[in-house]
């Protein structure tokens, strides 16, 4: 982790140019207000920053895991400006840019209030969030995730229809404020050690983090904050308590995608938490892992009480991801590798269910499974989509889910024992009995008597966003071999400080 590739031996500073153009179409979106140009204008720039992110992409090195495209500026004491990218940041970055460029077009199909002002939020909120990705001081990090979600809560009210929406904003606040302040805890006490311990000034810094060992008493509660304040964002089992009101009464899609498809949570564990904090995360697996274990049956059992569509898919989310942070906290590199393509499977797919019932929702006026039926019909493209979201999420041969989820099982059976992974797996298996019983009560079931409206076929805009979704899905899925590549040299690296190869 110490080889680095400086800007100056680019010609184009793209990282920098990542965070600044969201930040900067924000600017001129709310300059121009509500005018139709404000539109094309959101639209383009989401499109130019997935442009920007394919261009970071095809000038990596993917081989090395070396930062590369690095950037620094000095700024005040420990708040410098430094940004990084190796494999793992380009694939979260490609995620990120992915869905934020469907987000402007799902707005203006589902005639969202607001548009310009819409779009003008989800910029600022790619800005930052590529600013998480890319930076290597963790002071940065969390001042951003500060940021971030405090623009995701506004969106979380603002494009509600719900009556309870003040709930899901209230609990939303509630979990995540907490959650910060256990980050911005963690984040100091490892800046103070470093301190501490080598006399020289406060750094936030990864390079310098990583190469100053933590004694252990002060490393563990370091990790405890920190794994606490990522875990309520991620979400993990028990930390999750916000995320069944903003899914059920909150925003439609928007603010669940942004939160649940980009998984920072789980991108800051391996980029900061494990590599700084080394031995306290040795010593807290077994805890972390069983609470993962117990979380995937947890959320899948509760998913299988659930009447509202919106609600199973909270649960879905909070199932999978728990199988995620079991192959992270396997602690070795092919872990490492299946849960960062894992997490982004699941971002992908949980995305696209979430877009789906919005859709669903825009012609129903209900996600209420016993008020749903009789949709494929109508409209089964996006049945189809919505079913193919479900099956990567089961780990279906071509889908991305499946290379991820076999190499999570692999590192979990050479580090937990047969019994653990076996739990893990039957979980995943319950998994997919709640998600094809939802597919079924909302799609195939006969309509429910008094029920039945005039279902609207899919328009040309909502065709275009499920297909590039299921697209995308399939094309990864078939083609895993580019995304094994990309994560390979940081997972042996990030191993190694576990010492495994």
């Amino acid at each position: 982790m110490t080889e680095i590739f400086w800007n100056e031996h680019a010609g184009l500073p793209l990282l920098a140019l990542l965070q600044l153009l969201p930040l900067a179409g924000a600017g001129v979106l709310l300059r121009l207000g509500e005018r139709p140009a404000a539109l094309l204008i959101g639209q383009a720039v989401t499109l130019a920053e997935l442009g920007l992110a394919l261009l970071l992409y095809r000038g990596l090195d993917a081989s090395s895991a070396a930062f590369q495209f690095a950037e620094r500026l000095d700024l005040v004491g420990p708040l410098s400006y430094h940004a990084g990218a190796d494999g793992m940041t380009v694939l979260f970055a490609l995620l990120a840019a992915l869905i934020v460029a469907l987000l402007p077009f799902y707005a203006k199909v589902r005639g969202l209030a607001e548009q310009a002002r819409l779009l003008t939020v989800i910029l600022a909120v790619e800005g930052v969030m590529m600013s998480q990705l890319v930076s290597l001081n963790l002071l940065w990090f969390a001042l951003a995730s500060v940021i971030e979600l405090g623009l995701i809560g506004y969106l979380v009210g603002r494009w509600s229809f719900s009556p309870e929406r003040a709930l899901a904003t209230s609990r939303y606040l509630q979990f995540q404020g907490v959650g910060l302040l256990m980050l911005l805890a963690g984040v100091l006490l490892v800046g103070w050690s470093y301190h501490d311990s080598t006399g020289r000034t406060w750094t936030f810094d990864l390079l310098a983090l990583v190469g100053q060992p933590i004694p252990r008493e002060l490393g563990g509660v370091a990790f405890f904050l920190l794994f606490y304040g990522l875990g309520v964002r991620t979400p993990i089992f028990p930390f999750h308590g916000w995320l069944r009101p903003v899914a059920l009464h909150g925003d439609m899609a928007i603010a669940p995608t942004l939160l649940l498809g980009v998984k920072l949570g789980v991108y800051a564990l391996v980029r900061f938490v494990l590599p700084i904090l080394p031995e306290a995360a040795a010593d807290w697996y077994p805890y972390v892992a069983a609470f993962a274990v117990v979380g995937v049956f947890y959320a899948a059992l509760l998913a299988l009480q659930r009447v509202n569509l919106r609600s199973l898919i909270a649960f879905a989310v909070v199932s999978h991801t728990s199988l995620v942070i079991l192959g992270l906290f396997s602690l070795d590199a092919i872990g490492f590798q299946g849960s960062l393509l894992l997490a982004v499977n699941f971002g992908l797919a949980a995305t696209t269910m979430l877009l789906m019932t919005g859709l669903v929702y825009r012609r129903t006026h209900t996600t209420t499974l016993a008020r749903l039926g009789g949709l494929f019909d109508r409209i089964p493209q996006l049945a189809l989509t919505f079913l193919v979201a479900g099956l990567a999420i089961l780990g279906m041969p071509g889908t991305p889910g499946f290379d991820a989820a076999h190499l999570v099982l692999e590192a979990a059976i050479h580090r937990f024992g047969a019994l653990t992974t076996v739990a893990a797996a039957l979980g995943n298996v319950l998994a997919a009995g709640f998600l094809l019983w939802a597919f079924q009560r909302a799609f195939l079931a006969p309509v429910p008597a008094g029920h039945r409206v005039a279902v609207e076929r899919p328009t040309a805009m909502e065709l275009a966003i499920a297909g590039v979704l299921v697209v995308v899905m399939l094309y990864a899925g078939f083609r895993m071999e580019p995304l094994l590549v990309l994560v390979d040299a940081p997972a042996r690296a990030l191993g190694l400080r576990f010492g495994h190869v």
